[in-house]
């Protein structure tokens, strides 16, 4: 596995995987929406349904990529697969960092609105 890149051939099969349950989603949102509005669901029946095929199709998706996965890892050597995990811990090494960064600058700025808030009110009470 030269690089250990996804073959053109499965990501795109995956992605039409995951595709097709998102689309499955959308028009079983609009089916239910339609129920609703001619009155055949009530609001809360329609809400309560469409949170479970939502549930149900975020399971299908994650159950299709775990199989995705699955089937690529197998098809390593043990050599590859260990290559493979340590690329994907570095990954997440950095995403975390990044996402920590983030944080970090959001609390900040959270901190410095909430240190100017007292001296405006005290302006508006004045």
């Amino acid at each position: 596995m030269a690089g250990f890149d996804l073959g053109e051939g499965l990501r795109t099969v995956l992605l039409a995987g995951v595709g097709a349950i998102a689309t499955g989603a959308e028009k079983s949102q609009q089916i239910i929406e339609d129920l609703v509005k001619k009155g055949e669901l009530t609001v809360e029946q329609g809400k309560s349904l469409n949170e479970e095929l939502t549930r149900k199709a975020t399971k299908a998706a994650s159950e299709t990529q775990d199989t995705f996965l699955r089937t690529f890892l197998e098809r390593m050597s043990a050599e590859e697969r260990a290559e493979y995990a340590r690329k994907v811990a570095d990954m997440s090494s950095e995403i975390d960092a990044r996402t920590t960064t983030v944080e970090i600058e959001v609390e900040e700025a959270t901190d410095e609105a909430e240190a100017e808030e007292p001296e405006a009110n005290e302006n508006d009470e004045a």
